[in-house]
């Protein structure tokens, strides 16, 4: 008995079938320069990230200003003499006025004002390895989504074509025509394929959970509008000027690097705190000293016999040598990094090219002749099932090569501090 349940026809209505299940009503289509630029403006921990910059603005602003001066009036309350209070106007009565002024010593003034300064280019340097680390995740996410779209698409054809596979065993088990054993495992294979699916599908919502808070947008599902460069080759980047790009545009070494600054002006400040400041003032007594309406010219500063800031010094010296290891250590996992991120790279790189393109069309065909040939009894149910495994695995290798090759290009960039892939 001749029977058919395969037209070449049901591998489009599938694959719809497939998009429609994925791709709803609420889905966009979204290129990777759009989201990237809706990323810059709507995520929030950026948009909250950029308010510690203005913070430590405001902090130089502050750093600027002197200390403000202070005035003192003294009188007197009450006059027994002339039973008046606050008798201070006539000849009898008493008053004093101090004016004094806080004079910062040792350069401490402008001491504060280049920590501030450093402070703001910490502050930034925070601020954009924040911004590469969410990028780099934005991008990751956006090539997993595309590999893990056409990996679910992949698996609805399979499914259906094992869908009318199983309905088709149902009816010729009943008649008799085939076993019980053989619509069993068309069944079983059937079941594997949907498990198998829908594990893909809670990997791609996760991803898009994590897209669409990088977006800031949970009402819509986002999808890749464009396939992924091919055509770029990581060999044609010089190793040495892949670091030499890290090293100029990693922001965490920068970080590290300001940090130390930072440590250092901190240290010079509190050798400056070893220094007293000096407190100058003028004072008027009305009739309270030697002569009436006596001025005089005031000036006071701290005896640093006990307190000279030793310990205060000593810490932040500590912490110049511990910043310096800290910036040695960053320099270090920063070649790293671009060292190991450009190798695995290069690995995906050479796979990927030592795979035919053809090949994934090729096997497409050989299982529609496969399928033609089950159908004609030429080939028995356990060789299609394993067939049909492998080609399932094939295709699933495939995108999972193409999708490592694209994070490897991620990560690279992420590792440099910058777009240096060309994709």
């Amino acid at each position: 008995m001749r029977y058919s349940f395969y037209k070449p026809c049901s591998i489009v209505l599938i694959i719809l079938y497939s998009a429609l299940q994925i791709v709803a009503q609420d889905t966009l289509r979204i290129p990777l320069p759009q989201a990237e630029a809706v990323f810059l403006n709507k995520n929030l921990e950026l948009l909250a990230g950029k308010y510690n910059i203005n913070i430590a603005e405001a902090q130089l602003i502050q750093s600027r200003l002197y200390a403000n001066p202070n005035i003192a009036f003294s009188g007197n309350i009450y006059n027994p003499d002339n039973k008046k209070f606050f008798d201070i106007g006539n000849p009898t009565g008493q008053y004093t006025v101090d004016v004094q002024q806080l004079i910062l010593l040792a350069g401490k003034r402008n001491k504060q004002i280049n920590m501030a300064k450093t402070n703001i280019a910490m502050t930034r340097n925070s601020f954009y390895d924040l911004l590469r680390t969410l990028r780099y995740t934005l991008r990751s996410d956006y090539y997993s989504l595309h590999y893990l779209h056409n990996s679910i698409a992949a698996y609805q054809l399979q499914i259906g074509s094992v869908e009318k596979l199983c309905d088709l065993f149902d009816q010729l088990q009943q008649k008799g025509v085939v076993t019980l054993k053989d619509a069993v495992r068309i069944k079983s294979l059937l079941y594997s394929l949907r498990t198998e699916q829908a594990l893909l599908r809670n990997t791609f919502n996760n991803t898009q959970a994590e897209l669409q808070l990088l977006l800031q947008d949970n009402e819509h599902v986002y999808l890749p509008d464009e396939k992924p460069a091919a055509a770029f080759s990581v060999s044609g980047l010089p190793l040495e000027s892949l670091i030499d790009t890290a090293l100029h545009n990693r922001e965490d070494l920068k970080l590290a690097n300001n940090t130390l600054l930072y440590d250092k002006q901190n240290y010079a400040y509190q050798k400056a705190l070893a220094v007293p400041d000096l407190t100058l003032g003028a004072q008027f007594d009305k009739r309270g000293s030697f002569v009436d309406n006596a001025t005089f010219l005031t000036m006071a500063i701290d005896l640093p016999f006990f307190n000279r800031n030793q310990g205060n010094i000593k810490a932040a010296d500590f912490s110049v040598q511990q910043s310096k290891l800290l910036a040695d250590r960053q320099k270090l996992q920063v070649e790293t990094e671009v060292r190991n991120a450009y190798s695995n790279a290069l690995n995906t790189d050479r796979l990927l090219k030592n795979i035919d393109p053809d090949f994934n069309n090729q096997f497409e065909q050989l299982l529609q002749s496969v399928m033609i040939n089950f159908e004609k009894k030429n080939i028995s149910l356990l060789d299609f099932t394993d067939f049909y495994e492998s080609y399932k695995q094939n295709v699933l290798q495939l995108n999972q090569i193409q999708n490592e090759r694209m994070q490897a290009l991620e990560t690279l960039n992420f590792a440099c501090g910058k777009i240096v892939t060309g994709n």
